[in-house]
């Protein structure tokens, strides 16, 4: 882990302010979110890159009831969906 040599206090609200070095070299602008992971003794921030449920790809992310899935995932859980529709529709012709 590289050291920057920038210390921040922590506000009474629990806040820090990443400085604007930072946020530039990360492309961090207002309103983008950030993930917090914590490993062992470490608080670690990453900007938050959506990515899909299912596969973890990051490209083509859509939403669906609050869950992220890429269009591959989404063509993939249809035709099984499809699939599923047209053998229940065999099993009512063969009633």
């Amino acid at each position: 882990m590289k050291s920057t040599g920038i210390v921040r206090q922590v506000d009474e609200l629990g806040r820090v302010v990443i400085p604007v070095e930072l946020r530039r070299n990360f492309e961090i602008s207002d309103n983008n979110s950030l993930e917090i992971y914590v490993e062992d003794d470490k608080i670690i921030l990453k900007k938050y890159d959506p990515s899909c449920v299912f596969c973890n790809t990051a490209d083509n992310i859509q939403t669906y009831k609050n869950k992220n899935i890429c269009q591959s995932c989404l063509n993939e859980l249809s035709k099984k969906g499809n699939k599923k529709e047209q053998n229940t529709k065999n099993l009512e012709f063969i009633s």
